[in-house]
């Protein structure tokens, strides 16, 4: 039997061996030594969770068809009732996790599910592990009557996460007057969390916005700045320097993407010497955007009414950094796979999911 209590997440990072009331599950991040970041904004907390993954493998691609199949078999359940909340790549062993609700509305279950690249499915134990618990003390009540695209605000307390150089970055809504925030928590969870209200400028609704969260960020430049995307659909560039405790943040609008549309993810990588960013959609195509571009845009802060075109419309107009198009169909989640892939959690027109990879010189 393995002495949990002996390991470098229970003696070095401020895990304790226990089972953590997780209440439901969203966001994933990897954290120091494949610590797991679990969000729950059911119960307004994050989780730090040891899942015990010693690497090994690491495969250089996962593909895996009809996974929504795969998992309601797995569960025991109709595949109506599998929803896939977020993905994370495991850095060591490029294991893929996957938060998973299981049923629908009071009733569902969160899992967390890990795939390898075999396409062999198992749960994750979330009972006597090494855990922590960051309680998120200013997340909106979950009666509190005000909605986020007719979302509840207490279900986007967390709506994004990554870890920085010691530094839990979290993106979400607070209970504050300026809901959008994103908040800086310190791991181990030893200490107190800062946070920010942020304010952005929305070119197709004419107007600067403090109440939708970033929806979907990635560190860039180095950890010293963040890329984000909201709904309707801005990209944001915020520099980390300015996040002083407290201190209300105004974002930088670099593209906007077009409108009647919710971002879903991004993600970045390498190729060729240059750095993309992709972001996918829930309406448009996926696009690809060169960090180049990004680099030299200056800030949009002129309405401009044309990008408010019909949500019939395949595709809308944008304005800002240039983008790309690419053949990508029904993209719902991204993470990098050993820097030479992406992979990408598709939906088809039956509504069937899949997880496949595609190098990143194929994009």
């Amino acid at each position: 039997m393995v002495d949990l209590t002996s390991s470098t997440s229970v003696n070095e990072l401020g895990l304790a061996v226990g089972t953590p009331s997780v209440r439901s599950v969203g966001p994933l991040a990897f954290g120091p030594e494949g610590i797991l970041f679990i969000a729950d904004n059911v119960g307004a907390s994050i989780f730090a969770v040891d899942v015990g993954d010693t690497g090994g493998g690491k495969p250089e691609s996962v593909n895996l068809e009809n996974i929504d199949a795969s998992l309601a078999s797995y569960l025991g359940c109709s595949r109506e009732d599998v929803a896939i909340r977020d993905m994370a790549v495991h850095p060591a062993s490029s294991n893929v996790y996957l938060s998973v609700m299981r049923g629908t509305g009071d009733a569902a279950i969160p899992v967390v599910i890990r795939v390898s690249g075999d396409g062999s499915i198992v749960d994750v134990p979330l009972e006597n592990v090494p855990f922590s618990q960051y309680a998120i003390t200013d997340a909106a009540d979950e009666d509190d009557p005000r909605l986020v695209t007719r979302m509840k605000l207490r279900t986007v307390t967390v709506t994004d996460m990554s870890y920085v150089e010691g530094l839990l970055l979290v993106a979400g809504t607070s209970n504050e007057e300026f809901t959008s925030t994103l908040r800086r928590i310190p791991f181990p969870f030893d200490g107190d969390g800062k946070s920010n209200s942020l304010e952005i400028f929305h070119v197709s609704h004419g107007q600067y916005e403090t109440a939708a969260p970033i929806r979907a960020f990635v560190p860039y430049q180095g950890n010293t700045s963040i890329l984000a995307s909201y709904t309707c659909t801005p990209v944001v560039q915020f520099n980390l320097s300015d996040f002083d405790s407290g201190k209300h943040i105004m974002g930088k609008t670099v593209a906007e993407l077009g409108s009647h549309n919710h971002p879903l993810d991004l993600v970045s990588y390498q190729h060729d010497g240059g750095e993309f960013l992709l972001v996918c959609n829930d309406r448009h195509p996926l696009f690809k955007i060169a960090c180049k571009d990004i680099d030299v845009q200056g800030p949009l802060t002129v309405p401009d009414d044309s990008l408010d075109a019909s949500p019939a419309d395949p595709v809308t107009p944008g304005v800002g950094v240039p983008r790309e198009l690419l053949p990508h169909p029904g993209v719902k989640r991204m993470a990098n796979l050993n820097g030479s892939g992406v992979l990408m959690l598709q939906q088809d027109d039956d509504g069937g999911s899949h997880l496949r990879t595609y190098a990143t010189a194929t994009l």
